[in-house]
């Protein structure tokens, strides 16, 4: 899953960068309201984290110019604002919740999944196959046997099996798996699906990942 977070203080935007990044989430990071604005206008998000008090444009117009626009993704308020008035205001503006600073990562982490998990209708797991995954304890069955996956591989697999039938290009695995600074050659992702297929037939689960040659990869059910 893919989030952005719009820090003006780059301490914060990178310990959290850090922190999501081992929870198996895709990062982006804007500094100031225009560029966040645009970066949440122009790629598709599974969820928003937004300081309120941001250089240019504030937290609370980029959050109305998205609703605006008719998005329905999550967003998250971060604020050091905390009276009643403030938090009516940021919930009027669009957002589905706020965390007050200064806050514990755990606390934020709870309250990022509780917004995905609704984003998703309570989804608690998908299947392809003989595979099954849990998004919300990054937990992956296979047969039945549980298997161990790095942070990247268990992303890589868990988009390929949200999009299961359909053909998923190199390119959209990189917007969706790895954030969107990472460099362009994506022959990176060729690396991973061998080490999944290598760990996915260890377990008895081969050919679940298929090969469209020159287009990137696709799982099937059968």
């Amino acid at each position: 899953m893919r989030l952005l977070i719009i820090e003006d203080e780059r301490g914060i935007a990178g310990f959290l960068k850090d922190g999501l990044e081992e929870e198996y989430f895709a990062v982006d990071i804007a500094v100031e309201g225009k560029s966040g604005l645009d970066m949440a206008m122009t790629n598709d998000y599974d969820l928003l984290i937004i300081d309120w008090m941001i250089p240019g444009i504030s937290g609370i117009e980029v959050c109305r110019q998205v609703r605006k626009s008719g998005s329905t993704v999550p967003i998250l308020f971060l604020t050091a604002k905390d009276t009643l008035e403030d938090v009516v205001f940021g919930l009027d503006a669009g957002a589905n919740d706020y965390i007050k600073k200064p806050f514990e990562f755990e606390e934020l982490l709870a309250r990022i999944r509780v917004q995905l998990r609704h984003k998703d209708r309570v989804e608690e797991s998908i299947s392809a196959g003989p595979v099954n995954i849990n998004p919300v304890t990054h937990q992956i069955f296979c047969n039945e046997t549980e298997m161990t996956l790095t942070p990247k591989e268990f992303a890589l697999l868990e988009f390929l099996i949200r999009n299961k039938e359909r053909v998923c290009t190199r390119s959209r695995i990189i917007e969706h798996v790895w954030d969107i600074h990472f460099d362009s050659d994506t022959s990176v992702i060729d690396v991973y699906i061998t080490f999944l297929r290598r760990k996915l037939e260890g377990v008895g689960c081969k050919n679940l990942i298929q090969t469209i040659r020159g287009i990137g990869y696709i799982v099937r059910e059968s």
